[in-house]
């Protein structure tokens, strides 16, 4: 028994690495800061991965080494050892700090510093259980919103209860989908309406929580054409399994001619 538990927990150990180190399940990134998060993702795999494995394997020897022999041999009791406790605890600590002085740099990118001026501007907003997504028009300025014009019932600029005596909010766009033109840099504003939904691209690499009362700034800029997957990575509710979205990254002339066309539809 104590021959096959060691092999059980080997093949388990070797079977789940092998995924990590694979990327059977890694998605292709398409954002201009995914070659540095990604570096940061196979450093923590790579340093964590190392002492799983030998912790693994030393389960496995002792398992297998301090299995019944069927005699009647007297267990002993250890208060520990104060300096390996110690040890393990400072290295534990050095490698926590280190990898997140290494990874703040390119985290701290997206969140602290300012988007640069030409930057495309789009407000998320997250509810239960849907995406919306707002363009400025051409004013380059959003309208102002209010919760008591809130309605979810009838979409659109209403669900985000976007004032329409505001002249800020007469050319404001709403979509389901995230149209993003490529090689621009986007200027996101997340909102929430009722909980705290996590908004999750992926292939951008892209995740961060969306809090009601808080209007959270980032920025980030898409470098491949296609469709990639939106899901909300914060349990939300009973619906929150259905709470996914598209975004859309075209040329820059197709994103114009969308754009312009869900302008003349508010004629």
């Amino acid at each position: 028994m104590g021959l096959a538990l060691l092999l059980i927990i080997w093949l388990i150990t070797f079977l789940s690495s092998y995924f990590f180190v694979a990327h059977t399940w890694w998605p292709h990134a398409i954002s201009a800061s995914a070659p540095y998060i990604d570096h940061q993702w196979h450093l923590t795999f790579i340093a964590m991965g190392v002492v799983f494995i030998a912790a693994q394997v030393a389960l496995g020897f002792v398992v297998w080494r301090y299995r019944d022999h069927g005699d009647a041999a007297k267990a002993s009791y250890s208060h520990g050892n104060n300096k390996l406790e110690l040890t393990w605890t400072v290295l534990t600590a050095i490698l926590f700090l280190g990898l997140n002085a290494i990874g703040s740099p390119i985290w701290a990118a997206e969140r602290f510093h300012s988007a640069d001026t030409s930057a495309m501007k789009v407000e998320v907003t997250g509810l239960q259980f849907a995406w919306y997504f707002r363009y400025p028009g051409p004013d380059n300025k959003f309208g102002r919103t209010r919760p008591e014009l809130e309605d979810a019932s009838l979409g659109g600029l209403s669900a985000l209860g976007v004032d329409s005596a505001d002249p800020a909010a007469k050319d404001d766009v709403v979509s389901g989908v995230l149209f993003l033109p490529v090689n621009r840099e986007v200027d996101l504003t997340l909102r929430a309406q009722d909980v705290i939904h996590s908004f999750f691209v992926p292939a951008m690499r892209f995740k961060q929580d969306a809090v009601p009362g808080l209007m959270i700034h980032m920025h980030f800029r898409p470098e491949q054409t296609g469709d990639y997957e939106i899901a909300c990575a914060e349990l939300c509710g009973l619906g929150h399994y259905k709470m996914h979205g598209i975004m859309r990254v075209v040329s820059e002339q197709d994103f114009e001619k969308w754009l312009a066309a869900r302008e003349a539809d508010k004629q």
